[in-house]
């Protein structure tokens, strides 16, 4: 069998690059509902993008699971996957889904299993109802003549309760019968290829194996997601080009530890920035190692703005602000772009629910008269704060005309209630809602 496949980096690129205008058409995958009734969720199949995020606490620890899951759906995060690992932990989950339900927090749980997946789920029919999609590693699902029969019953539980199943590769636990097979085969090759493509090809097979197995066993393809992490952004990149150029599953997409900080958020950023803009991927999770005792739904955040940014999805007011010069030795206009930015992501929760469409609004928050009234003029509602030199006078432009020019101390105070009357005029019960 010949490993010379569709992978872009097993050879040089003759062709010269072109210059793309947009995004690419959307890879066309097959729909999978997550969750049931109204509070269901759908992965691909021409769906919006959606947002994910994982739990950290251990799930048997019901109180703080029960936190961390309202506040990354609270954040926006869509699915939310938490640990189930052993008897304690599955035994709490029917107790956390009971729980969030009451809190009137209906986000659909994902349970991540390894190793003892099958039995876990076997043993607690309760966990097994609860949840409403199933991960699970075709690496480590099971070993040599266990392997299939293992996978098998999670698959059969999965079509015994109605669940979507999603079948992730990753890089750090690679079949590796699979990939010894792979490696056999090219090192016999007349044209081999490196061993890192090798790998790569291992990782893609490995995920449509087991997609191939699930549908024989009786699983629908619209209850299949699939997905191939890797740590490193140019393998995560060709991984899921190969990926999506074989097969129409709805794809989840991920940079598998992409680390702490601007790292992981610059990491995350370029792997599935390019990735979306060629039209690949269904649902996303940005994979940031927090802080200690850090805020968990950065990651949420992350993602949101990844999509917001590229023009997939909106989510929260975008908030434009100039970086800062010589000309803008004051720092009134970044107090004030971060409190309002800070004003929106707090109230956003109870705005989605009052003001419908606010998340669509453009505020500027600009520095100096340089770009301060032409960027003012381009968003909702804008201000140019005056910068070092100019006179005291902010004018303020609504709709992209100047309605009025602060003046005084009370410039940022009076800005911000002018934001807060724009927002309930045109998305709250005024005349321009009904617009």
């Amino acid at each position: 069998m010949s490993l010379d496949v569709a992978d872009p980096a097993a050879r040089p690129d003759t062709c010269l690059p072109q210059v793309a205008s947009g995004p690419m058409s959307r890879h066309r995958s097959v729909g999978v509902l997550v969750g049931e009734g109204e509070h269901a969720v759908q992965v691909g199949g021409g769906a919006p993008i959606v947002v994910q995020s994982m739990t950290n606490t251990d799930t048997a620890d019901i109180e703080g699971t029960i936190k961390q899951v309202a506040a990354l759906a609270r954040a926006g995060s869509e699915l939310v996957r938490i640990t189930v690992d052993r008897d304690e932990a599955a035994a709490a989950v029917p107790h956390i889904r009971e729980r969030l339900d009451k809190l009137g927090v209906h986000v659909p749980l994902i349970g991540d299993f390894h190793y003892i997946g099958h039995k876990l789920l076997a043993d607690h029919p309760a966990c097994a109802t609860a949840l409403a999609k199933y991960r699970i590693n075709p690496g480590n699902v099971g070993f040599k003549d266990k392997k299939d029969r293992q996978f098998s019953a999670i698959i059969e539980l999965a079509i015994k309760h109605d669940k979507a199943v999603r079948i992730g590769a990753n890089w750090g636990s690679l079949d590796q019968d699979l990939l010894t097979v792979l490696m056999d085969e090219n090192a016999k090759s007349s044209n081999p290829i490196d061993a890192r493509a090798v790998t790569r090809e291992a990782m893609v097979r490995s995920a449509l194996y087991s997609a191939e197995r699930a549908e024989e066993l009786g699983l629908s393809k619209n209850r299949i997601i699939l997905s191939a992490k890797v740590s490193a952004v140019q393998d995560l990149i060709t991984v899921y080009q190969m990926l999506a150029a074989r097969s129409d599953y709805a794809i989840h997409l991920g940079l598998t530890e992409a680390g702490m900080g601007s790292k992981g958020i610059v990491a995350s950023s370029a792997a599935l920035g390019i990735l979306l803009q060629q039209g690949i991927g269904d649902t996303i999770r940005v994979s940031l190692t927090p802080e200690p005792g850090g805020d968990r739904t950065v990651e949420v955040k992350v993602a949101q703005e990844i999509l917001q940014t590229m023009g997939f999805r909106t989510f929260v007011p975008l908030v434009a602000a100039c970086p800062g010069c010589g000309r803008t030795t004051s720092t009134t206009f970044q107090e004030l772009a971060r409190d309002i930015q800070s004003f929106i992501h707090t109230e956003m929760p109870n705005w989605r629910t009052i003001y419908p469409g606010v998340e669509t609004l453009n505020v500027a928050v600009m520095g100096c008269i340089v770009n301060g009234p032409g960027e003012s003029k381009h968003a909702d509602i804008g201000i140019s704060l005056p910068g070092t030199g100019e006179a005291p006078a902010a004018p303020v432009f609504i709709d992209g005309k100047k309605a009025l020019t602060l003046r005084g101390a009370t410039i940022a105070a009076d800005f911000k209630t002018l934001v807060i009357d724009y927002i309930e005029k045109r998305f709250g019960t005024g005349t321009r809602a009904a617009e």
